[in-house]
């Protein structure tokens, strides 16, 4: 039996791994994260341990506890303008954290499985495939690119085989708690209380619906395939089409929205205009087939109203 050890699980790719990965017999799973556990999944079988990633002496003692076959590093500062703005606290959860959990992973033979992002590109000429040359234009896309490295020259000595990189797009979806937003859960209660929103129509993304994303992350560890692989959503679409979408798909009016251009919003970290991911090799190596985005979004709203009726 494989052991696999998620960091992150409280968060959104966590939560779906976790339930993706507790459901399979063939798999004993250690669920971590800062803190207490936020999934109430008392059905499933996995264990739970609290992990900060930033503090190397509790990295060490928690993966010499359970010592899994496997790591699935999703925890992450990942919000990019609080990387602009906290340069240090980005670094150390983004590089330095993953460079340790890189060498413990290398000198005890664990593969390792880490996630990255679409803003190591600059977005002049997207979308990108996994051999492209990244060039990051803001803080956190720094940090991303710096722990693909970190990886790249731990494991360079000991066995490149022991780790991937599975680079993804906007990820977006439920949590069990509903307490993190993305761009249709903010659309959908925008419209719904009638608000006005500003959407912006010059950025290209290929939004990721979580699951897809646990569901390539899964493939990539059991194959125990290295190297890098581009996890995303198969379609091409601005944040503005992504809302329009939303409000057609929600029965919301879409008359709030108003198309914007990025100068007018200013945020601190800059933003890549066009990114996007091709998936050839992770549809080849991995069989990986991801949802479409309407797809996502009638899957999306099926949890929303299953979530709904739990509460009542």
């Amino acid at each position: 039996m494989q052991k696999i050890l998620i960091t992150g699980s409280n968060g959104l790719l966590g939560q779906k791994l976790v339930e993706l990965i507790a459901q399979k017999t063939n798999y004993q799973l250690i669920a971590t994260s800062r803190g207490e556990n936020r999934l109430n999944l008392p059905h499933l079988n996995y264990e739970y341990h609290s992990l900060d990633i930033t503090k190397k002496e509790e990295i060490e003692t928690v993966l010499n506890k359970f010592l899994p076959n496997i790591v699935i590093h999703t925890a992450a500062m990942t919000n990019v303008d609080e990387c602009e703005t906290n340069k240090e606290g980005c670094w150390e959860q983004n590089v330095v954290a993953t460079e340790n959990i890189a060498q413990f992973c290398a000198k005890k033979g664990i593969f390792l499985l880490h996630l990255s992002t679409d803003f190591i590109f600059d977005g002049k000429s997207g979308p990108y495939k996994e051999n492209d040359t990244p060039n990051p234009i803001s803080y956190y896309g720094e940090s991303k690119l710096a722990a693909e490295k970190a990886l790249e020259n731990t494991f360079k000595d000991i066995n490149t085989n022991l780790y991937a990189i599975a680079r993804t797009v906007l990820v977006y979806g439920i949590a069990q708690d509903m307490s993190r937003s993305n761009i249709i859960l903010w659309v959908k209660k925008s419209l719904e209380e009638r608000k006005n929103i500003k959407v912006v129509d010059d950025q290209w993304r290929t939004p990721t619906l979580a699951e897809d994303l646990a569901e390539g992350c899964f493939l990539i560890v059991s194959k125990k395939k290295s190297g890098i692989f581009n996890i995303a959503g198969k379609n091409l679409l601005t944040p503005y089409h992504m809302a329009m979408a939303t409000a057609d798909f929600f029965d919301l009016p879409s008359s709030y929205i108003t198309r914007a251009d990025s100068s007018t919003f200013s945020q601190p970290a800059k933003r890549p205009p066009k990114t996007g991911f091709i998936l050839d090799k992770a549809i080849t190596t991995l069989e990986y087939q991801p949802h479409s985005f309407i797809e996502g979004l009638s899957i999306l709203k099926k949890q929303i109203a299953n979530q709904e009726i739990k509460e009542v």
